[in-house]
């Protein structure tokens, strides 16, 4: 007979962290237009009952899995910028999360989203990816149009990269200069 995967924790951390990883999992092998709740219940071996009252729907599962694949990339940016600020901070935070969403399978999925759906919105929307925007652009007061426009620079420069790393960086410098110098 199998264990029950909740005895002995925290159901509900134990049940939330379960639920995200397999979400994960299955957004990246299927994509986000093939997850469905009854698919996730499935692989969770639970209920879709379960799946709702833990973690929400399927745009909160998204936007859960989006948060988590963003707090890695985050972390990484995070440590590349610590000491950098104006224009190096931005330029330098640019380059290592489009370094980072490059060469992750999910944010490829993520980003992939637009393009199949056409349908962007629900990223540069997302208060969180605002709130990361924000942060890499650093600064003692929050500027939610610079905000707005770094989230759309990176979106635009992943959906159409620039093939020369360093006419990419030099293309940065340049053109963000007047904004974050």
């Amino acid at each position: 007979m199998p264990q029950d995967w909740l005895v002995g924790r925290d159901r509900h951390d134990e049940a939330t962290e379960r639920i995200y990883a397999v979400a994960a999992d299955l957004i990246t092998r299927n994509g986000f237009d093939a997850f469905t709740i009854q698919g996730l219940a499935a692989k969770v071996h639970c209920s879709s009952a379960t799946i709702y009252r833990h973690v929400g729907g399927k745009a909160a599962i998204r936007d859960a899995v989006t948060l988590r694949l963003s707090a890695r990339i985050v972390e990484t940016v995070r440590n590349s910028i610590v000491n950098l600020r104006g224009l190096d901070r931005v330029v330098t935070a640019v380059v290592v999360a489009l370094e980072q969403i490059r060469s992750e399978p999910l944010g490829h999925l993520v980003m992939g989203s637009m393009r199949d759906a056409h349908d962007g919105q629900w990223l540069t929307d997302s208060p969180v990816v605002a709130a990361l925007a924000q942060e890499m652009i650093g600064g003692p007061d929050p500027d939610p149009a610079a905000a707005q426009w770094l989230i759309r620079t990176v979106l635009a420069l992943w959906y159409w990269p620039v093939k020369n790393p360093d006419a990419e960086l030099q293309m940065l410098q340049r053109f963000l200069s007047p904004f974050f110098n």
